[in-house]
């Protein structure tokens, strides 16, 4: 059975930094390419980023280009994505998810930016 838990979430002010992790169980790991989504109050879920099954490869929504970073751990079946620069508009829960695009999706963790 797959499952995805993530956790990291919290307050933070803006320009401040978080890194979310996401423990995954039930599936083959490093054969599978890994995604980050949001959701915003009243907005649809986006995709953050995503990271190919062996790390090589991956992908970034504009939004977060050049401050978010997506990466993974094999060994431990684990995928991260460290923040930094966080701004207002990043205030979301963070879904971590199997495969881009997702078909098994985490419970989320909230991520607060906000002075």
């Amino acid at each position: 059975q797959v499952q995805l838990v993530e956790s990291g979430g919290g307050l933070v002010q803006p320009g401040g930094s978080l890194r979310l992790s996401c423990a995954a169980s039930g599936f083959i790991f490093n054969q599978n390419a890994m995604t980050w989504y949001r959701q915003a109050p009243g907005k649809e879920r986006e995709l953050v980023a995503t990271i190919s099954g062996n790390g090589g490869s991956t992908m970034y929504a504009d939004s977060v280009k050049g401050r978010f970073t997506i990466s993974r751990d094999n060994a431990e079946k684990k995928v991260y994505l460290q923040m930094n620069h966080l701004k207002p508009e990043d205030t979301a829960v963070y879904y971590c998810a199997r495969r881009f695009p997702a078909d098994y999706w985490g419970p989320g963790t909230q991520v607060t930016v906000s002075a």
